[in-house]
């Protein structure tokens, strides 16, 4: 399997899902000291699913025990239990061979995403990423408590290292993924701006190579849409998930134009 795919579909827009991925080298997959669901337990499966929303899409295919592609390129192969929420990943210490293997993994993803992105800056002036993540809530086990949710809203918003011309177009898309999921059957998502999570690397990667020529929306889900401990998918709830996102595509859109227009005439 291809450690990620690109695809190089038209318009502004672009959907990132750079955790979807679960395999592994096999060099790399047979010193895991974690079973295959522990490893899900942290990756985000379905939002492979949830970047169809845009004809242009970013998938990693490879799990992120193996090469976070999330993480700047120090942190990108966990080594320790502290690099990954206390977990012993490996049976034994990395061979560096390992680790070079990863991280060109990981240059190679960063260079094609630039030749993307920068295909789309160059064609329509500036590129929207919609970077699409999930988070645990249930970390205690499958029967445990449930994390407090003012902490830890349903959809956080994670806009750190934003622009803030790109505000309006922000405020939109969370307005109208409420609004979406509601049409969708949900009256109560819960969305809600940098409290969980301000976005990763990936995200700060992408504003410092195009400063305000990029707006990229880190959007992390709560697992409330699957049992984060077997893996298994609400597929009403994903659907809705789904909806909701492809409610915003025209407000984002029309928003991007907007804030062009503005800033041409300034």
């Amino acid at each position: 399997m291809d450690p990620f795919t690109l695809t190089a579909g038209p318009g502004p827009l672009v959907a990132a899902a750079v955790h979807d991925g679960h395999a592994a080298d096999p060099d790399t997959a047979v010193r895991f000291a974690l079973d295959d669901l522990e490893r899900l337990r942290e990756e985000d499966p379905f939002t492979a699913e949830m970047a169809e929303v845009a004809p242009a899409r970013i998938i990693g295919r490879r799990s992120r025990f193996e090469v976070d592609l999330n993480r700047p390129p120090e942190a990108a192969v966990y080594r320790t239990p502290e690099d990954a929420w206390g977990l012993n990943v490996w049976k034994e210490d990395l061979p560096e061979s390992v680790v070079t293997r990863s991280m060109g993994l990981y240059d190679a993803f960063y260079d094609a995403v630039g030749a993307l992105l920068d295909e789309k800056v160059r064609r329509y002036g500036s590129v929207v990423v919609y970077d699409l993540h999930t988070y645990n809530h249930r970390r205690e086990g499958p029967d445990g408590p449930l994390a407090d949710p003012e902490a830890n809203p349903e959809v956080n918003i994670g806009t750190g290292s934003l622009d803030p011309r790109w505000a309006p177009l922000v405020e939109r898309f969370m307005r109208e993924l409420k609004e979406g999921a509601q049409e969708a059957g949900r009256d109560d998502l819960d969305v809600r701006e940098n409290v969980k999570f301000k976005g990763g690397h990936f995200s700060r990667w992408i504003h410092e190579r195009y400063g305000n020529g990029a707006c990229v929306i880190a959007v992390e889900f709560k697992k409330t849409f699957m049992d984060e401990w077997s893996g298994e998918p609400d597929r009403a709830h994903l659907e809705q998930i789904k909806a909701a996102l492809v409610h915003t595509v025209p407000g984002t859109l029309a928003s991007r134009e907007a804030i062009m227009s503005a800033t041409a005439d300034a």
